[in-house]
């Protein structure tokens, strides 16, 4: 790297994390303000937990979220200033050529992103998992997702159940089904009713009452044992309780090699329900990946004077960041609710603006 990439580079790096700081604060203030409510009422959670078990890694998880948009800020920021002062006219004008130097800007991007990728896989759903533990008990307690009745599920190729009813709050349903097939897949060789099910160990053993009948099934006949109302009986099954209480933010402290793992076990179970985390996993690295394209963007439209300056350079980048924003939101709503891929949901938003950068930075004054 020569004086000239080190130079671009420091005011580079030195905008975005004056940037991080300056919106952290602002965004702990903004939160704060919503949910002092939660933080003061009786049995809420003490001084302690509200720093160090919420702020601490909230401010990771928001700013994970928008770390794209605070590098776009940063480039346009530092550049205009650059653009303003005559710097880029100078260096030009020594030899440097206008594409060369891209070349400091993209060590940048590639900082940037090395951190934001490693966060969104790693670090920051490690640290939420304090963090939606606290809202689960403090703020958000009610926050479920899934079904509440006509649950259907297989385990496997030889085993499911079925619940007609499930109360999340006392663990417990109704007009229970356990079906056991041969090696086949296809012939039923035992199925298990019950009026009632209930929860006594946490995650997957459970209470059988009112067993109305037990049925082996063979080739030859049909076996049926009645049993008395009141019999129960106390088993560990393939149902667990994290198959019927989902919370609405529990893919965010889920690791990747977490996430992958939920979403095959719950596609061989034949649950479905798995295309939020499916476009949690692909969002994690197109939006790091994001950075660069951002980053071109902000170049191309900082790199030159404009009447007006910094404020319509600004304006001009938060203008395409919107629409890019609108974009992702709008792709990534119908990869779940409209039947896209969910790989193309997520990635099409960065092929579309990554030739928008192109253009820009072809089209810019040099």
């Amino acid at each position: 790297m020569k004086i000239l990439d080190k130079y671009i580079l420091k005011r580079y790096l030195g905008s975005f994390f004056f940037i991080v700081l300056l919106f952290s604060l602002l965004s702990i203030v903004i939160d704060a303000a919503e949910k002092i409510e939660d933080f003061v009422e009786e049995g809420g959670p003490s001084v302690y937990e509200v720093f160090f078990d919420y702020y601490l890694n909230f401010i990771p998880f928001i700013n994970g979220l928008v770390f794209p948009l605070y590098n776009l800020i940063a480039v346009v920021f530092f550049t205009s200033r650059l653009a303003s002062n005559s710097e880029f006219i100078a260096m030009v004008g020594n030899g440097v050529n206008h594409y060369r130097l891209l070349f400091p800007y993209f060590i940048g991007a590639a900082i940037i992103f090395s951190i934001h990728f490693y966060g969104n896989h790693y670090l920051i759903p490690k640290s939420n998992q304090t963090r939606t533990t606290f809202e689960n008990t403090y703020i958000w307690k009610h926050n479920y997702v899934g079904k509440s009745g006509h649950f259907h599920a297989s385990v496997s190729p030889y085993e499911e159940f079925y619940l007609q009813g499930f109360n999340r709050y006392d663990s417990t349903g109704s007009q229970f089904a356990w079906i056991k097939h041969d090696s086949t897949g296809i012939k039923r060789t035992s199925v298990l009713t019950a009026n009632k099910i209930r929860l006594i160990q946490s995650p997957n053993t459970w209470r059988l009452t009112g067993i109305r009948h037990r049925r082996k099934v063979s080739d030859f006949k049909d076996e049926i044992n009645l049993t008395a109302p009141q019999y129960y009986i106390d088993t560990c099954i393939g149902l667990y309780i994290t198959d019927l209480i989902k919370r609405d933010n529990r893919k965010d402290n889920m690791t990747t090699v977490h996430l992958i793992d939920y979403i095959n076990k719950q596609k061989s179970k034949g649950l479905g329900g798995t295309l939020v985390f499916e476009v949690e996993r692909y969002r994690r690295s197109a939006d790091p990946f994001s950075i660069f394209i951002l980053t071109l963007i902000g170049f191309s439209i900082a790199s030159h004077k404009i009447r007006g300056g910094m404020a319509w350079h600004l304006v001009i980048g938060l203008g395409v960041s919107a629409l890019y924003i609108f974009m992702t939101k709008f792709s990534t709503t119908f990869s779940i609710n409209g039947g896209l891929s969910p790989i193309i949901g997520v990635w099409v938003p960065n092929l579309v603006f990554s030739l928008v950068a192109i253009i820009m930075l072809i089209r810019a004054k040099k």
